[in-house]
């Protein structure tokens, strides 16, 4: 298994990180199902950084549980996924973050921050920051690498994914 700082410090890696500012977060909700959703986040070379309202559904689950898996992904061509499994430590901090106004950024309209920022300054009073210590990682460039099953395919047929 890779070591998941390896993974993450791939080109194609840095560029997914830099430049998708959206990552799906999965994690066990508090009745045991599955949940996906998609939140902002910050990189800061080592862990993933985001942030969310004390009361929101994710912040009881993710106290019980926090296992969590991230996907950050383009379509392509080729797809471009980088999947990562951790752990999620929370945080109540007072007021609005300048790590969530920096992560927010990255996916809102400049003509739409200032009433962005205001909004939220306005609304939040506190804030859970959520940390992610990556365990796992993997990148699927489609190209190099690709899923498991399909490179463990491509070897019984003497191929290699860059092959095509």
């Amino acid at each position: 298994m890779a070591d998941p700082a390896q993974v993450l410090e791939l080109p194609i890696s840095r560029q997914l990180l830099r430049d998708e500012p959206i990552m799906h977060l999965s994690y066990t909700g508090r009745d045991g199902g599955p949940r996906v959703i998609p939140i902002g986040y910050l990189w800061d070379g080592a862990r993933f950084l985001m942030w969310t309202i004390p009361g929101a559904p994710k912040v009881d689950a993710l106290q019980a549980d926090g296992r969590v898996a991230i996907t950050i992904d383009v379509p392509g061509p080729p797809p471009r996924v980088l999947l990562v499994r951790g752990r999620a430590a929370l945080e109540t901090v007072d007021g609005v973050p300048d790590g969530y106004l920096q992560a927010s950024r990255r996916a809102i309209p400049q003509e739409a921050w200032e009433d962005f920022e205001t909004q939220v300054r306005a609304m939040y009073k506190q804030m859970v920051a959520v940390t992610i210590t990556p365990e796992w990682a993997r990148l699927l460039d489609f190209e190099t690498t690709a899923p498991v099953a399909v490179e463990k395919l491509m070897r019984e047929q003497g191929r290699a994914p860059t092959d095509g």
